[in-house]
C-alpha cells in the first residue's frame, strides 16, 4: 500500500465532527497501546479534537492539514 500526500492550494480542512467541509477519506490504524500511539502521533504534529466518541476503544486525531484519522485496537482485543 502506498500513501501519497500532495499540497492543495486554498485547502479547507474538513471539520470534525461536523460535515460542513466533508472528509476525503477515513484511515484507521491498529495499535497495541492507544496512549503511546496517541502521544507518538501528537509528537509528529497530529492534534486531538475534544469530541471522542469511544476513547477507550479508539482515538480520533487530526493530521496537520485537519484530516481525521483513528488509532484503534485490533478486533478481539480488550
Amino acid at each position: 500500500m502506498t500513501l501519497t500526500i500532495e499540497h492543495v492550494a486554498d485547502h479547507r480542512p474538513p471539520d470534525w465532527p461536523g460535515n460542513e467541509v466533508p472528509k476525503q477519506m477515513h484511515l484507521d490504524l491498529f495499535v497495541t497501546d492507544l496512549d503511546a500511539a496517541e502521544q507518538a502521533a501528537i509528537d509528529c504534529g497530529a492534534t486531538k479534537p475534544d469530541f471522542q466518541p469511544a476513547p477507550d476503544r479508539w482515538r480520533v486525531l487530526l493530521d496537520p492539514s485537519g484530516h481525521p484519522f483513528c488509532l484503534t485496537c485490533p478486533p478481539g482485543t480488550d
